[in-house]
């Protein structure tokens, strides 16, 4: 029962740190993306990830469908 007096002050310090350190990322801009929205533009709409047909020429858009 005496450890909670020692592990209780040091869970609120922990994460008294965990805090501030979120804060200083935050406001120091690590979480921005400035290039991203403008890159976005510019790459194509074909995914690689999606699967194509058995059997056609590879093409996402065919007019057989």
């Amino acid at each position: 029962m005496t450890i909670l007096y020692l592990l209780i002050p040091l869970a609120m310090l922990v994460m008294a740190i965990a805090i501030a350190l979120f804060v200083w990322s935050v406001k120091s801009g690590q979480y921005d993306d400035l290039e991203g929205p403008a890159y976005r533009i510019l790459m194509d709409d074909d995914d690689p990830r999606i699967p194509r047909r058995p059997g056609g020429d590879g093409g996402g858009n065919s007019a057989e469908s």
